[in-house]
């Protein structure tokens, strides 16, 4: 496993940015879509609780304004990529995928973005093609064939030019009051076996997927339960960088902390301005270079401010107090 040098965006360096590097957009937890004229029959099961969260609170808190103003930031940023990390929607109903799936035509083309799901995507078991099939473009791998599930898709695999993006989907039903996650033992064996055989191929390696793979990241009912599992395949086979979402806090890792190896970063809501500053809406921007010791990662982070209405940089002092405050 090569060696990843991370860097922040406002410190001392030389060749902040170079034509060579790969920039990757990270954004995740839109809640983008309105529940406004949903049906009582919609809602005759987990999906209440998720309603009344919505009406009391939620609503005010994601806000389609921010949306709008991180489009535009995104695209004035112009990254060669960008990562979605899940929950584009607040029940999972299929109304929602088809706002979803007409916000991210307007975002960018499948081939420059990719999506995996998350929780609240997979709320309540829905059919296929009434929900993630609307996404299908977005998650499928470069050579994904005939899809008929989720199965067909995870992990999937695409390469744009030095950096591999491998998606994962933790997005599955669960009980009420829960937001747990499961990757499964095939999604797992795959991993494995992608992540060798980029290794291989020289590739700097992103992992995406929607919940935390540290423990202690975020509650256990909203944990990824699977997560020692997938762990030591990172801890076998090595990762350049894995990126998720969920908390809605800037979150940061090594999960190999003893070497400083398998660094694990979170990003908070991109359309959150509710009453915690520290959680608003935010995304983050890498740029990823090839060195002479192995590769430069350099972290900018973009908060949206209430001041000016819009996205602005911001120095990542979170991002720095969760690698300060994370585990040894």
């Amino acid at each position: 496993m090569s060696t990843v040098k991370l860097q922040f965006a406002t410190e001392q360096h030389e060749d902040a940015t170079s034509d060579s590097d790969f920039v990757l957009a990270h954004v995740s937890d839109l809640h983008l879509t309105s529940l406004l004229g949903i049906k009582l029959r919609d809602l005759l099961d987990k999906r209440i609780s998720g309603y009344l969260s919505w009406r009391l609170r939620r609503r005010y808190e994601h806000r389609s304004e921010v949306l709008d103003a991180l489009r535009v930031d995104l695209q004035a940023q112009r990254p060669d990529h960008i990562a979605v990390t899940g929950d584009l929607t607040h029940l999972g109903l299929p109304r929602e995928f088809t706002e979803a799936a007409a916000w991210l035509t307007r975002l960018g083309t499948p081939q420059s973005i990719t999506l995996v799901p998350g929780n609240h995507d997979a709320y309540v078991a829905e059919a296929w093609g009434e929900t993630f099939a609307q996404w299908s473009a977005y998650m499928a791998g470069d050579d994904a064939g005939a899809v008929t599930g989720s199965d067909d898709l995870f992990p999937s695999l695409r390469i744009r030019r030095q950096v591999a993006l491998i998606g994962l989907s933790t997005a599955t039903p669960s009980a009420p009051f829960l937001a747990t996650g499961r990757l499964g033992e095939g999604q797992l064996r795959r991993l494995d076996r992608l992540l060798e055989q980029t290794a291989g191929a020289g590739l700097f390696r992103i992992v995406l997927l929607h919940h935390p793979p540290a423990l202690h990241t975020v509650q256990w009912r909203k944990s990824l339960l699977d997560s020692a599992a997938l762990r030591e395949v990172l801890d076998r086979r090595g990762v350049e960088l894995v990126l998720h979402g969920h908390g809605h806090f800037s979150a940061a890792t090594y999960l190999d902390a003893a070497r400083q190896r398998n660094l694990a970063i979170g990003v908070p809501s991109a359309s959150a301005i509710g009453r915690n500053v520290e959680r608003y809406a935010t995304y983050h921007v890498y740029r990823v270079r090839r060195c002479e010791t192995g590769w430069r990662l350099l972290v900018s982070v973009r908060t949206y401010s209430l001041d000016h209405w819009r996205f602005v940089a911001e120095d990542g002092r979170r991002l720095r107090q969760a690698l300060a405050q994370a585990p040894a």
